[in-house]
């Protein structure tokens, strides 16, 4: 059975005060769904968090990485940093990433290689443009960036892979795809999975959608078959409105 997964990137959010009372905000919350919870706060943050959170089940991730492990790469950070000071998970190929520091397919392919060789699990971005959605062309879109980053791997590797459709017309902006547009483009990535790697390890895939995802729309999101979680950017910085997400399932 596929896991159900939540994870909140706060982004460029929150100083170290901040994160304390966002923390504990979300200490104090219930949690009523079976859903596995994450939270990425910035670098800075990343080491203080894990540790104020490791007595909950709220798993710290980062929000990015680089793909050497060590040299001349002034205000990077590596796979081992991460992994030494308890990080587990990275989110890779965000659609700010892409299109503010012009990551390439090519690029995040090393960074999931690398993520993958630290034993690291990955949260795989992807997502059309509006103009890519409004010619018809974003499955299209959606299969190369895939394609390109991850099937030279082996079938295995997929175990420690998370998918996450982010539409990016949908990232804060408020519009949302609805959530037959979401189930649609879910059903299109497992189907490109099952082609390449079998209905086996493509049901075994949790794919999550990112894009406005907010506590009156996640139910009727996460309700739909595919649809297996939500990468939540803007509502995860309410404790409220997050846990009220998480246990939209």
């Amino acid at each position: 059975m596929r896991k159900q997964i939540v994870a909140g990137n706060w982004k460029m959010n929150n100083d170290l005060t901040q994160t304390e009372s966002l923390i504990d905000a979300l200490k104090s919350k219930t949690q009523t769904s079976n859903a596995e919870v994450m939270v990425a706060p910035t670098f800075t943050n990343l080491y203080h968090a894990s540790e104020a959170l490791k007595t909950t089940s709220i798993e710290v991730v980062a929000q990015n990485m680089h793909f050497e492990e060590n040299g001349a790469y002034t205000g990077e950070i590596s796979a081992s940093m991460l992994k030494s000071i308890g990080i587990q998970t990275v989110i890779l190929g965000h659609s700010e990433r892409r299109e503010y520091f012009n990551e390439t397919d090519e690029l995040l392919a090393k960074k999931v290689d690398a993520a993958l060789a630290n034993s690291m699990r990955v949260i795989f971005c992807f997502g059309e443009e509006l103009a890519d959605r409004k010619s018809g062309n974003q499955e299209a879109v959606v299969e190369s960036q895939i394609k390109n980053a991850l099937f030279h791997l082996d079938a295995s590797a997929f175990k420690n892979i998370v998918l996450a459709y982010e539409p990016v017309w949908a990232i804060g902006t408020g519009e949302t795809a609805s959530p037959e547009q979401a189930q649609d483009m879910h059903a299109f990535i497992r189907k490109t999975l099952s082609n390449k790697y079998g209905n086996e390890v493509a049901e075994e895939v949790s794919i999550l959608y990112g894009g406005s995802v907010k506590p009156g729309n996640a139910q009727e999101i996460f309700s739909k078959p595919d649809v297996d979680g939500g990468l939540i950017g803007g509502a995860s910085l309410k404790a409220d409105d997050f846990f009220a997400i998480v246990n939209a399932f």
